[in-house]
């Protein structure tokens, strides 16, 4: 039997922001590593605010993982819901990770 669409829903968005989350302390990692930004101190202008892209990206990217939510939650929603709980975890850590180190 199919889950509640409510329910799909709110797997979808839930999936959605986990998603965004993770990915956006990945990129800004690899990003810094990467490439390296000049001292926003020294710069006046500059091309491109790196935040905005980063934040469009992973917003894309979640908003696709949404859309594979809503799917599998047709399914099984019992198993995306636990496997969204476990996502959490490692988003919430990457992000501390992140922030911490990586400001």
């Amino acid at each position: 039997m199919t889950a509640p669409r409510r329910t799909r829903l709110c797997l979808a968005a839930s999936a959605a922001c986990v998603v965004a989350v993770a990915l956006y302390a990945l990129l800004r990692v690899l990003q810094f590593y990467v490439f390296p930004e000049p001292n926003p101190a020294l710069v006046i202008w500059s091309a491109h605010a790196g935040y905005f892209w980063r934040s469009w990206t992973v917003a894309y990217a979640g908003g696709m993982a949404g859309f594979w939510a809503y799917a599998a939650g047709a399914r099984s929603a019992d198993r995306v819901a636990r496997v969204l709980v476990h996502a959490l975890t490692v988003a919430a850590v990457l992000i501390v990770l992140q922030g911490t180190l990586i400001p």
